[in-house]
């Protein structure tokens, strides 16, 4: 559970991200963290049942079901739902990587409409479908970006009282080559990035050039990296904007958050 010393605590988050085909998922257990978010990496590397009831018993745990996969298809197979006792669901579209091309193809609006009549507590990732995620409302799950405070500023503004969590890749280091090197591949595949990046540049700590001026800038917008210091200021002010929770996915291994 989460304690003041504990490393999410002091940086300022409240709950870790976990990749199954990147993490241990039985070291997990041991992370001080009020809440778990297991990520969704295609069906194969997705936890069994005890795991995930591992996982709950001394958390609170979320799940990544994207709504237009076999197993969570709320208008299709359904297969792996329910989930376990105490287990909960965060819906998403789904990353194209990690679905078929038929599964692709499925329409996502009436599926998240439907799995959140299913799952009226779950959180809704907005990541390419903002305006349908807003409308199957929720708490919305966005992805950091250049503008996240702004943006959850304006919301606020406008009236909305829902919740707004936000997920974000974490470096705890102030070593360039280091913060480049764990999510420097990460910030050149979002749009901006990828469109101001010469060809065929590296995006690790080998980027040199306008490449590596491009992508250090890049890792400041689209992930919480640097001192403990500087990411838990960074995560305060956002939390000041109007963010509720923020998800942390340890860039450089679970030890970080251990």
């Amino acid at each position: 559970m989460l304690t003041d010393q504990s490393p999410v605590a002091r940086v300022g988050l409240d709950g870790v991200a976990l990749k199954p085909l990147e993490h241990d998922l039985s070291l997990a257990t041991d992370v001080e963290a009020d809440l778990l978010n297991v990520d969704y990496e295609g069906r194969d590397p997705f936890p069994d049942t005890a795991t995930l009831a591992e996982l709950a018993a001394d958390h609170r745990l979320t799940v990544t079901t994207p709504v237009r996969a076999d197993g969570f298809d709320p208008l299709g197979d359904d297969s792996l739902l329910p989930l376990p006792d105490g287990v909960e669901r965060v819906l998403v579209a789904g990353n194209p990587a990690y679905l078929t091309g038929e599964e692709r193809e499925r329409a996502v609006a009436p599926r998240l409409g439907a799995a959140r009549e299913a799952a009226p507590d779950a959180w809704v990732g907005t990541e390419g479908v903002e305006r349908v995620a807003m409308a199957a409302g929720g708490t919305q799950y966005e992805l950091l970006g250049r503008n996240t405070g702004r943006e959850v500023r304006a919301l606020r503004s406008a009236g909305f009282e829902g919740g707004v969590a936000l997920y974000a890749p974490v470096v705890l280091s102030d070593d360039e080559d280091a913060i480049l090197d764990a999510v420097g591949g990460y910030a050149s595949r979002r749009g901006p990035v990828r469109r101001a990046l010469p060809d065929d540049a590296a995006t690790d700590a080998e980027a040199t050039g306008r490449a590596r001026e491009v992508l250090s800038q890049a890792v400041r917008d689209f992930a919480l990296v640097g001192s403990v210091a500087e990411v838990a200021d960074r995560t305060a002010g956002l939390k000041q904007a109007g963010v509720d929770t923020i998800v942390g996915y340890p860039a450089r291994g679970l030890d970080e958050f251990r």
